[in-house]
């Protein structure tokens, strides 16, 4: 009876062990939320743009096999820190805050924040928009900002900017602040909104890993450094932008 205990417990242990396992050893899992063009976005049903090209040679670098898992963004570092995925890129504002609970790259590209409006409303510059109905996507460094900023504000987010879009369009919110890039690709697809004038603030975005886990870092940092020193990472941007 013992021994018959010992298979069945010696068994259900190893079941655990491979069953459960998320990621193989030849995988390189990247988590991202694709609905951020040009940086992560679908293209005839796979996810492409410039983190995923960036991915794809740190992957190349690790001789493994890139995994890409779409997700809400606000799930992001959740899914690095629980060991679902082993890195996260998708246009993620390096802050504080976040590097609390996750290790960043180094900072690979800039972020332009715009507003967006509708090409007839009353607002014609940042200081119009004080007390206003301001859209943003739930979790960006944009959220962050107007809830600081915009006190008088009333700061609606959603899980898609897309969404946030569809409430400035329909007039149930008068602006969305979002990254100028994505914006810029937005107002092509909507002629009924507009980016205002200037940039209402700057910051950089970076890829994250699990908080101590300095070899993944390393790796990534040494395929940022080389793509940024030899101009691939604006190649990316210009290719996924046209």
């Amino acid at each position: 009876m013992k021994r018959v205990l010992f298979v069945f417990t010696f068994i259900s242990l190893l079941a655990l062990t491979f069953g459960c396992s998320s990621k193989k050893e030849d995988e390189l899992v990247l988590v991202t939320e694709a609905g951020f063009a040009p940086y992560e976005y679908y293209e005839n049903g796979e996810v492409v743009g410039v983190d995923i090209d960036i991915a794809k040679e740190i992957a190349k670098k690790l001789n493994k096999k890139l995994v890409v898992k779409d997700v809400a963004f606000d799930f992001l570092i959740n899914e690095v820190k629980s060991g679902k995925a082993d890195f996260a890129a998708a246009g993620m504002s390096i802050t504080e805050e976040r590097k609390k609970e996750v290790d960043f790259t180094y900072e690979y590209t800039s972020s332009k924040q715009v507003v967006v409006v509708r090409t007839d409303s009353n607002i014609k510059t940042f200081d119009d928009i004080k007390d206003k109905k301001i859209a943003v996507q739930l979790g960006t460094v944009a959220d962050s900002y107007a809830r600081k900023n915009y006190k008088n504000a009333e700061v609606v987010s959603h899980k898609k900017y897309l969404a946030a879009a569809e409430d400035v369009k329909s007039k149930k919110a008068d602006c969305l602040i979002m990254d100028s890039l994505p914006a810029m690709e937005l107002v092509k697809q909507n002629k009924e909104l507009k980016i205002l004038d200037g940039v209402l603030f700057e910051d950089k975005y970076g890829m994250i890993v699990k908080k101590g886990n300095t070899e993944l870092l390393n790796q990534i940092n040494s395929v940022l450094n080389d793509l940024m020193t030899e101009g691939k990472i604006d190649e990316f941007i210009i290719k996924h932008s046209k």
